[in-house]
């Protein structure tokens, strides 16, 4: 079972004359408005600049495959001087009630720099005097964003430990036995001690949104086409069988390719089906001649008249979707191993 590519791929390309999204526009999420019958897609865009700060623009569609910018500028930058001052990327998106709650890695470093030596941290201009000892600068958390009209937004802080490069952090759209859930993925919690080879994705609760402590391992490298990190792309959908996620793994080739899984509705932490095959990978031009040689990364997917579209990054630098019946992926999904 594979993802069928929409014929007029890319659907959305960099804009030349808006300066923040000149160079690269990828990894949108998505969220489909049963009301207007709309899609919205929010999604990074890069700058042509050294500094490579990244932006979040809002594109909508009336059918899911043709959209439309909303603005000239973007919905939302990064801080000031905040927690998010370098870089805000890659968002993930989910609603629940009147807000929409927006996960997206970011950084408070200029990019590029990867430590500040000690007898420099304290004069560095944005670095507080009780900041700890030894600074990861390049290191990508993830942040936390609310909105009701992805005009006004509420920065409501991290959601990940800030000395960890944790990002592919997902949301799950409802409490389960009265907690909130998530699945990110740690770069550094490889080794014996964590029992996984590479980077993996872990799940998370607790009672506030900003209070994740305690994770257990979800996913690990498992099949031939999983030979390096791997993470969780879009929040959960769902369903009669189970919470329907969508995951990458990096292959030895480096290319990042698509499974998926489906996890109990009670207890996310476990995994009832897993795709024993990836359902997409880079094949096309524009997945494979970009920033990113051979990548389709999706952070949104919405559900259309029984059609699940997927929405992806492809080379970090387009925007792409994928289609298949929503039925024919839970039916492959069944099909595989418990």
């Amino acid at each position: 079972m594979k993802l069928k590519r929409y014929e007029g791929n890319p659907i959305l390309s960099p804009h030349p004359t808006n300066a923040w999204e000149n160079l690269a526009v990828f990894n949108p999420t998505a969220w489909y408005d049963e009301d207007k019958k709309q899609v919205f897609l929010l999604y990074r865009a890069a700058e042509a600049d050294p500094e490579y700060k990244c932006y979040f623009g809002l594109a909508v569609s009336n059918d899911g495959f043709h959209f439309e910018r909303t603005s000239d500028e973007p919905v939302i930058s990064p801080s000031v001087d905040g927690f998010d001052a370098s870089t805000i990327q890659d968002p993930r998106m989910v609603k629940i009630g009147e807000w929409f709650y927006i996960t997206y890695a970011c950084r408070f470093f200029p990019f590029g720099q990867f430590w500040i030596p000690k007898e420099q941290q304290y004069q560095h201009p944005v670095c507080p005097p009780d900041f700890p000892r030894v600074i990861r600068n390049n290191a990508t958390s993830t942040g936390l964003l609310l909105t009701k009209d992805f005009k006004t937004f509420i920065r409501a802080g991290r959601i990940t430990d800030p000395l960890l490069d944790d990002r592919d952090v997902i949301l799950f759209p409802e409490k389960i036995n009265g907690q909130y859930w998530m699945i990110h993925r740690p770069l550094e919690w490889v080794g014996p001690e964590y029992g996984v080879e590479q980077a993996s994705a872990w799940i998370s609760s607790a009672n506030d949104l900003l209070g994740f402590r305690e994770s257990s391992l979800l996913i690990k490298q498992k099949y031939d086409w999983e030979a390096g990190k791997m993470g969780v792309n879009t929040p959960p959908i769902k369903t009669q069988h189970g919470w329907l996620t969508l995951y990458h793994a990096v292959g030895s080739d480096k290319y990042y390719r698509i499974g998926a899984l489906l996890m109990d509705l009670a207890d996310p932490t476990k995994v009832l089906h897993r795709t024993t095959d990836w359902i997409m990978q880079p094949e096309e031009d524009y997945e494979i001649d970009g920033y990113y040689k051979g990548c389709v990364f999706p952070c949104g997917k919405v559900v259309i008249d029984g059609t699940l579209f997927v929405y992806y990054g492809a080379a970090d630098k387009y925007v792409g979707v994928a289609t298949c019946p929503l039925d024919e992926l839970l039916a492959y999904l069944l099909s595989c191993p418990a």
